[in-house]
């Protein structure tokens, strides 16, 4: 039975005096609607609003708060673990602030202009996450968390915090050096793409919309940067961009390959084009 192993790690919270929290992704929009309905205002958080990345606010992970080892309302999600949903957590009570603040301050990774999301709320990506860290270093990642119950990828498992509390932000997270899987980072990346453009390019984005798949589209985009070893976000920027002025049209005779040129000399011959012929792509 697949929530034996969670609803008895949830009974040993209650048992223990510790409040119970749902970590959950917004794509359970039926398991979101539900818990909307039935949680008092406290009894949850939005994790992206009141960050950087607000606009994305209902895209992004919610908090609930559950009263009940056996709440029947994650159910679903206790049968389907493996559709990647999120965590369950305890905290100490009136602990949830702290909890927040402590993700938020974890939330963004990398200097501007070239900012993405860290998607702590992906179980997968806790997962890989609490494998590869040292002891010493797991408090500092999971701040004021007591444990962590969590599906990672063939069973359940549950982790307990050696040392609960608040802890500052450390120049150069460890956790940010965990190897990620060739397939999760294409996954990561697209959806990076995606919630740039959401933010940035709203209108256009939405416009490509109404005559294709944009993640179709968006895919497409990124197996051709792939192709043409275009990694950096200023080259994948603006390849996005520009074809997101010309979705109709694809890529100009001028943007292939030429022989013997290098991922960076190709950007850099491209751009240059690109300015000069029809504008900077890249505003």
């Amino acid at each position: 039975m697949n929530d034996a192993f969670p609803r008895h790690w949830m009974n040993r919270q209650f048992a223990s005096g510790h409040d119970l929290y749902l970590l959950l992704d917004s794509q359970q929009q039926a398991v979101r609607r539900l818990l909307l309905q039935t949680s008092d205002f406290e009894h949850y958080r939005i994790l992206y609003k009141d960050t950087p990345a607000a606009d994305l606010a209902d895209n992004g992970p919610f908090v609930f708060a559950l009263e009940r080892y056996d709440d029947k309302r994650i159910a679903p999600l206790l049968a389907c673990p493996q559709d990647n949903w999120g965590w369950l957590f305890s905290l100490p009570q009136t602990a949830l602030s702290a909890w927040v603040e402590h993700w938020q301050q974890r939330l963004i990774v990398g200097a501007r202009p070239h900012q993405a999301l860290y998607r702590f709320h992906d179980n997968r990506v806790l997962t890989r996450t609490l494998a590869h860290l040292p002891t010493e270093a797991i408090p500092g990642y999971l701040g004021p968390t007591l444990s962590v119950c969590y599906w990672q990828g063939s069973q359940w498992e549950s982790s307990d915090n050696p040392a609960p509390g608040s802890y500052p932000l450390p120049e150069s997270p460890l956790w940010l050096q965990t190897p990620v899987p060739a397939e999760q980072t294409r996954e990561i990346r697209q959806l990076n793409a995606h919630r740039y453009l959401l933010a940035e390019h709203e209108q256009a984005y939405a416009d490509l919309a109404r005559t294709q798949p944009p993640e179709v589209w968006l895919r497409e985009r990124l197996e051709q940067a792939d192709a043409w070893g275009w990694q950096t976000a200023q080259q994948l920027e603006f390849l996005l961009i520009h074809s997101l002025r010309t979705p109709a049209h694809g890529i100009d005779a001028h943007w292939q390959v030429r022989p013997g040129e290098t991922p960076q000399e190709h950007f850099e011959r491209v751009s240059h084009w690109v300015k000069t012929m029809g504008g900077d792509a890249a505003q």
